[in-house]
């Protein structure tokens, strides 16, 4: 790209000059053959044909010349752990890890590496992909750290290997459910470990994680991200301190949500302080599939029993009843068909006290909706629930020999993540990573729901892109931002992409949604091989916060 701007005064800042970009590709449902774009005071002020642009070259501060780049709204990824991901980013991963040994052997380099720091933390461990099937033994841990306290969460986050000096900061600990001397900790074990793990994080180290993993979400056109924290996943400082980053310096913009129960008008008034937007995010419903704790109808295909379950039908509708007479949108994690089950039927006793109009205008959502049912995808279109869901699970974990097929035999897994249905009932769609869970990266999540492992689960292109643009912002209560049209915020990525393409997930879909006289905007060719678009510029309101180099 190449650009030519006009001396500025200083009351002009990057948000608030008017910019022409023009000589690329425009994704806009306002002009769907566009190449040029206004920006005016953070906002879109006009989308047209390269012609029309003329009139306005000479009027603004800054000409763009695209030289054929696509210029795309910005991802919004709509469940994120922005500390846990910054601290993956910047220290101990183990998600590229083989085997035991290699994981081993990363623990005692990131040991020897940080001799100072009172807890070592790590992520990302996978044994259902190693030859050995087993995390790493507290025995094990212990040689490698010489000792030291460590905390090491599974990939899903809903269990921890540890070693022996971490359990000694945490009375009682042996005495939690969850607790096993020789297994993955679990359940309120697993918190009370990881809560202590997190209260050794000092603030420059939070902060810095924090910034980390914003930039690394800027360069990959992310400019909206979901934090979802809570009294068991992070802490009040975390929430607090990321909010106040975000609002101070550029990058891309915070939503955040916090996983309390709200039993009155003032508990949503106390989220509200947090500068939370709502009483959702992780509050969990059950655990996940991984771990074992996701709560099912029936047994596990290897273990003897059906999971966990936090919270049941009528705490859900206590929740639920509370948030929408407060005004204050609620929300639950919920992965297993008995979870699913609770929330909706904690639905159903709301809308019964509160109506179903006023629990239907509240947007509540479900994170994650992994094993839906037919009765639960149509309760989620009864109650108006977006399903804010991470296609990144079934390219990690789905198909024949995956994770999912391991823990729920195949034919149950391939039950799971079922987004065509979801769509066809009318349920809104929010895509996320739950980064560290799976990375940050929008165009392989979008891929990922195109190309499902189950073909029946597919959806087009088109439709995953939106649920990963518009569709976070709607789900949480904004129609007017996410697509780029007159009026809208200028949150945008320009990417360098090959020739645009509208992609059908299989030949089933009608043949008018696939040719050019359907007036649909292209995108990039997702093929499961084909190159993905590169990120060269995200802006956010207006404001460049990404650049790449030599772009």
């Amino acid at each position: 790209m190449s650009e030519r701007t006009t001396p500025s005064t200083a009351a002009d800042d990057d948000g608030h000059r008017t910019v022409l970009l023009r000589g690329g590709d425009i994704h806009s449902p306002a002009d769907p053959f566009a190449t040029a774009m206004v920006v005016e005071r953070g906002h879109i002020a006009w989308v047209g044909s390269e012609g029309a642009a003329d009139a306005f070259a000479s009027g603004v501060q800054e000409v763009v010349d695209l030289e054929g780049a696509l210029v795309t709204p910005a991802f919004t990824d709509a469940h994120v752990h922005t500390t846990a991901t910054g601290l993956a980013l910047t220290g101990l991963d183990l998600s590229g890890a083989s085997g035991l040994d290699e994981a081993l052997t990363l623990v005692r380099t990131h040991a020897a590496a940080h001799p100072d720091d009172p807890v070592l933390l790590g992520h990302g461990w996978d044994a259902a992909r190693w030859s050995e099937r087993r995390p790493p033994s507290r025995a094990e841990l212990d040689e490698a750290t010489g000792g030291r306290p460590l905390y090491l969460s599974r990939i899903d986050v809903h269990s921890a290997v540890v070693t022996t000096a971490l359990l000694d900061l945490v009375p009682g600990v042996t005495e939690r459910p969850g607790y096993e001397p020789d297994a993955p900790l679990t359940q309120d074990a697993h918190h009370a470990v990881r809560a202590a793990a997190q209260a050794a994080i000092g603030e420059e180290q939070r902060t810095a994680a924090q910034r980390a993993a914003r930039r690394h979400a800027a360069s990959l056109g992310i400019g909206s991200l979901h934090e979802c924290a809570g009294p068991t996943i992070s802490s009040e400082s975390d929430l607090i301190g990321l909010l106040g980053l975000a609002a101070a310096e550029p990058g891309p913009r915070v939503f955040g949500y916090w996983a309390e129960q709200v039993a009155s008008p003032a508990d949503a008034d106390r989220i509200r302080a947090l500068g939370a937007i709502g009483a959702a995010g992780d509050l969990f419903v059950d655990g996940a599939l991984g771990s074992h704790t996701a709560c099912l109808h029936e047994p596990y295909a290897d273990a003897p029993h059906t999971g966990a379950a936090y919270l049941d039908a009528a705490a859900v509708a206590a929740h639920v009843t509370a948030c929408t007479e407060a005004g204050i949108q609620a929300g639950f994690h919920a992965i297993g068909d008995a979870a699913l089950t609770a929330v909706v039927d904690g639905m159903r006793a709301a809308a019964e006290k509160v109506g179903v109009e006023r629990v239907r205008a509240a947007r509540h959502r479900v994170e994650h909706a992994e094993m839906l049912t037919p009765e639960t995808v149509a309760a989620f279109a009864e109650f108006g629930l977006t399903a804010s869901v991470q296609p990144g699970f079934d390219a990690l974990w789905g198909g024949e020999d995956g994770m999912y097929a391991d823990r729920l035999g195949a034919d149950r897994a391939r039950t799971l993540n079922p987004y065509a249905a979801l769509l066809r009932s009318g349920v809104p769609l929010a895509f996320g990573s739950d980064a560290p869970v799976t990375p940050l990266d929008p165009w392989g999540t979008v891929r990922a729901a195109a190309f499902h492992r189950t073909l029946e689960h597919r959806v087009s292109v088109r439709a995953a892109f939106t649920a990963h643009t518009r569709g976070g912002w709607r789900a949480m209560g904004r129609d007017d931002a996410g697509v780029l049209v007159p009026g809208a915020p200028a949150d945008y990525a320009v990417w360098r992409a090959d020739d645009l393409v509208v992609q059908a997930p299989d030949d089933r879909v009608a043949r008018w949604s696939t040719d050019p006289r359907s007036g649909t905007p292209g995108l990039p060719d997702l093929s499961p091989g084909a190159e993905l678009p590169l990120c060269l510029r995200t802006v956010v309101g207006g404001r460049t916060v990404f650049v790449r180099p030599g772009g």
